[in-house]
């Protein structure tokens, strides 16, 4: 079925010079092996970390370069590119097929990689100043939460450990699996005369926050 691509771009209020620019942003491997979204998300992931950290620095040129940085984080990462693409439907216009070419169900990484490519697009089609602005745009409601800076649960942990123990929490992994598409890991998190307190996480690094959690809920 043909994509109404026009639908898109109104949605983001852009119409592309290079339309075969913006199919490809929204190419997975999977349907095409040759011409697809990789190398123009990986120019996306640049530009919108060049244009959020100039937008961070612009409006907290007083904060310390560690709060900025969590900020910056929570402003880029797939879970937030995930969101800006569901609010625009994007996941409506990839390409994604299998090799028997029948349609599979589109995995959130997938709807967040091409939220990237299609910055990319947008770089190469219209420039920088023009993707700044659209960017601003799919994030301003981001970037207005960004004023509250919440600290994440491995910091807090860190800081009652080092204040009661003198030393730092220990994480362990204890597995990985599924598959290399969507992976589950689960760690463990100790303090000095504590067990091992146990989460599961979609990236090692979620599961640590998790595990985190479950040990300052447990530890007074």
């Amino acid at each position: 079925m043909k994509k109404n691509y026009q639908s898109l771009e109104k949605k983001i209020n852009i119409k592309f010079k290079n339309t075969n620019l913006l199919i490809q942003s929204l190419t997975h491997k999977s349907h095409n092996s040759l011409k697809n979204n990789e190398k123009i998300e990986f120019l996306g992931d640049r530009v919108l970390g060049l244009v959020i950290a100039k937008k961070l620095l612009e409006i907290y040129p007083d904060e310390k370069e560690g709060i900025l940085d969590k900020k910056f984080a929570s402003l880029v990462n797939k879970r937030t590119c995930l969101e800006i693409a569901k609010n625009i439907n994007l996941e409506k216009y990839i390409l994604t097929f299998n090799l028997n070419n029948k349609k599979i169900k589109i995995e959130d990484k997938i709807i967040s990689d091409c939220c990237e490519a299609l910055i990319g697009a947008l770089y190469l089609d219209k420039g920088l100043n023009i993707t700044e602005k659209i960017i601003l745009d799919l994030w301003k409601n981001h970037i207005k939460k960004s004023v509250v800076t919440q600290i994440d649960a491995k910091t807090k942990l860190q800081e009652l450990a080092l204040k009661n123990f003198k030393k730092l929490p220990i994480y362990k992994l204890i597995s990985n699996t599924g598959p290399r598409h969507k992976p589950l890991f689960k760690v463990g998190v100790k303090l000095p005369n504590t067990k091992y307190f146990i989460a599961l996480g979609k990236s090692k690094k979620d599961a640590e926050q998790n595990a985190a959690i479950e040990c300052l809920k447990n530890v007074k």
